[in-house]
């Protein structure tokens, strides 16, 4: 198996929305992405699948370790193999792709956010950079893009914190801020018991709001010039939206279930938004020339 192969499987058996926008990127740029999400998805696997501290915590150390290697040419691991060659082609930054380790370690040593501010930094790492790092795959010219990158990030981190509340909490992870809890009179023994209530829904429509702010501002600092460059992006945007519309729209479940979307939703949506983005793109075109 060569390492972009090691990279397409493990995108493939992942499952994730994030595949349906690689179909409408160029060769180059989905080996990028596909090389990516699987550097993004091993880390992530060490905190979620390691029950030992010191274990996971050596692993992780191993691929700091893996990231500078890559960036002098000497990458062990079949996914450092697969990126390398990637970095001649886009300006990916050594320290966005060690930010998302320093994501993961806070999954480590932090089960717990008293504040917004506090996990806003989280999801940052976690997911604001990996927007950064996407964005030089799918290119840009306009430093507002950089922005809308990490907004849209958050966005999508804070509609994965939604629908995964309840898994979240069988791991003894609550990320949603406990003042806000405070604020909503629900305690941290109610999330963790899965203890579905007027007060619980209340606090999940608050962290929605959040989120469809985020969608929200993203979008609204995207220049027109780059919304075609960055149109796998905007399909994840609209997939993982129409999955929070979902969950507001079924009342905040997800201490009973995980609400999701249909492969051929998922499909669906990724058409409509390449579609739509290509006929905004043709005009604009039209319009310029």
């Amino acid at each position: 198996m060569t390492p972009d192969q090691y990279c397409q499987t493990k995108t493939r058996q992942s499952g994730s929305s994030f595949s349906f926008s690689f179909l409408f990127l160029d060769e180059s740029q989905r080996r990028a992405m596909n090389a990516l999400y699987a550097f993004c998805r091993e880390v992530d696997d060490i905190v979620d699948e390691c029950h030992d501290h010191n274990i996971a915590q050596t692993k992780l150390n191993w691929w700091k370790n893996e990231i500078n290697q890559l960036f002098i040419g000497r990458p062990q691991h079949p996914v450092g193999q697969a990126l390398l060659p990637l970095l001649a082609a886009y300006p990916l930054k050594e320290q966005h792709m060690l930010d998302v380790i320093d994501g993961m370690e806070m999954d480590l040593s932090k089960t717990r956010y008293e504040t917004f501010s506090e996990l806003e930094q989280y999801c940052y790492r976690a997911a604001g950079v990996v927007g950064l790092l996407s964005t030089e795959i799918f290119t840009y010219q306009h430093p507002a893009t950089s922005e809308y990158a990490v907004e849209l990030g958050l966005a999508l981190q804070l509609t994965n914190i939604l629908r995964d509340v309840k898994e979240d909490a069988e791991r003894n992870r609550i990320y949603l801020p406990l003042d806000e809890l405070r604020q909503f009179a629900v305690t941290e023994q109610d999330i963790l018991n899965g203890t579905d209530s007027e007060q619980t829904r209340q606090l999940f429509a608050h962290q929605a709001k959040r989120a469809q702010h985020y969608y929200q501002s993203a979008i609204s600092k995207l220049p027109e010039e780059d919304r075609y460059a960055q149109r796998s992006a905007l399909i994840m945007a609209e997939i993982y939206h129409q999955l929070l519309e979902q969950i507001i729209q079924q009342n905040y479940p997800v201490l009973k279930r995980r609400v999701s979307l249909s492969p051929w939703k998922k499909l669906w949506l990724a058409w409509r938004t390449a579609r739509r983005e290509q006929k905004r793109h043709n005009q604009r075109r039209k319009h310029t020339a």
